[in-house]
């Protein structure tokens, strides 16, 4: 049901191509208000939460669209999505298993080990990971990744 005028079925069309993009805006709004906390915040002035907001719609939009481009472009390379960081700390963790499961450099590999960081079981018959797993998944890589560039730096005096 629309209350826009549909004089054609090229208009048609046009708005169920429309409302073909409501379950990508519920699914993003899912991640800012669940992963990001967005219902959470109690922000005491209008300035403070347009700044809180401006910085979670970046963060959620990236989760969105890494999952998705995974999905659309399992072959593309991970620079395409991922920090040189992300890739190395990923790259990292993989060396230290005894046995390696990064074995193609595609973005849909990376993202399945970002999701196993996010809790996803990666099972024969699991569906793709969501973004709620990419989310907890990405949160967990940059813990890791402040951890090891800790751990790299050089001491002086």
């Amino acid at each position: 049901m629309t209350n826009l005028p549909v004089d054609d079925i090229t208009a048609a069309i046009e708005k169920l191509e429309w409302y073909a993009l409501r379950w990508k805006i519920e699914v993003f709004h899912k991640v800012m208000k669940s992963g990001c906390g967005a219902e959470k915040a109690r922000l005491e002035t209008a300035d403070r939460l347009a700044k809180f907001l401006a910085l979670i719609a970046v963060v959620s939009w990236r989760i969105f669209f890494l999952t998705m481009s995974a999905r659309e472009k399992p072959e593309a390379d991970p620079e395409t999505i991922l920090t040189p960081a992300e890739i190395a700390t990923l790259d990292s963790i993989d060396a230290a298993r005894p046995t390696p499961r990064i074995l193609r450099r595609t973005l849909a590999s990376y993202l399945l080990q970002i999701a196993m960081l996010g809790g996803y079981l990666a099972r024969k018959h699991d569906p793709p990971p969501g973004n709620m797993v990419v989310w907890r998944g990405l949160t967990r890589l940059n813990d890791i990744a402040f951890g090891i560039s800790i751990g790299t730096r050089r001491q002086c005096g």
